[in-house]
């Protein structure tokens, strides 16, 4: 893999782990953070290079949002590119074909909260902390928070969460629906590498099919169409090698 030097990234038996590394700053992110991520993620995407990707972060923090020192000093022009390649980043999470888990230690703010709902699982230690505290600067979440939280909880909860500008306990979170696990402090690694292995296990056309399935775009669509193209899907897995292979095997387990 290639060295970085605001994240690290590692791949070991197939499972991908970038950890953003600017501890000093709570991990917040600025260009050169961004453009490494999104470098990482072209490579962990790739097919065939990884089946299951963890995003963590180093230190007191997943990340604590935008590095507002670098962020308030940008030019229209550098803020409008920051925008879109920060759509890009969280796209690559999305759109690939392998689930992503967020690994959140710590803060997880602005943009560090909108990179985890973009992943497709968060599990948190029971001390983290999230929340989108833009509108303190005057500011609405610029990475598609709401409209992901949207995916996630009600209107009303979105709305609170925006207005307020609080930060949340995992406990909340996983109450909300917005967290999949909460795990003790110190076990986190244990529980989110558990989860890994799990997804790992599970077969590889499935789980592509399911992420394309609810990638947020596609629930938009009319829901005879979603039902359309569910069907399309399925009749395309129940054809393919692997699931003939799991289909024999349960019912000859069953016999």
């Amino acid at each position: 893999m290639t060295r970085y030097e605001t994240i690290t990234c590692d791949i070991d038996k197939g499972i991908a782990r970038l950890t953003f590394n600017r501890p000093e700053t709570l991990n917040a992110m600025d260009r050169r953070m961004m453009d490494e991520i999104i470098d990482a993620l072209e490579v962990i995407t790739r097919p065939g290079t990884a089946s299951v990707g963890i995003i963590a972060g180093r230190g007191r923090a997943f990340m604590a949002g935008a590095d507002i020192k670098e962020y308030s000093r940008q030019t229209p022009e550098q803020f409008n590119l920051f925008q879109e390649k920060g759509r890009r980043l969280y796209a690559l999470i999305e759109q690939a074909e392998i689930p992503f888990i967020a690994a959140v230690n710590g803060f997880a703010l602005g943009g560090g909260f909108e990179i985890a709902l973009a992943c497709d699982l968060i599990v948190a230690a029971a001390s983290a902390k999230m929340g989108l505290p833009e509108v303190h600067l005057g500011l609405i979440p610029g990475g598609g928070g709401a409209q992901r939280l949207l995916q996630r909880i009600g209107i009303g909860r979105v709305k609170e969460m925006l207005l307020l500008g609080q930060s949340y306990t995992a406990s909340r979170m996983e109450e909300w629906g917005i967290v999949h696990a909460v795990a003790e402090d110190g076990m986190l690694d244990d529980v989110v590498g558990a989860l890994a292995e799990k997804l790992q296990r599970r077969p590889a056309l499935a789980v592509k099919a399911i992420k394309a399935m609810l990638e947020p775009s596609g629930t938009e669509a009319p829901f005879e169409t979603r039902l359309d193209r569910e069907g399309v899907s399925v009749a395309a897995l129940f054809h393919t090698p692997e699931a003939a292979r799991l289909i024999k095997q349960f019912t000859e387990k069953s016999k």
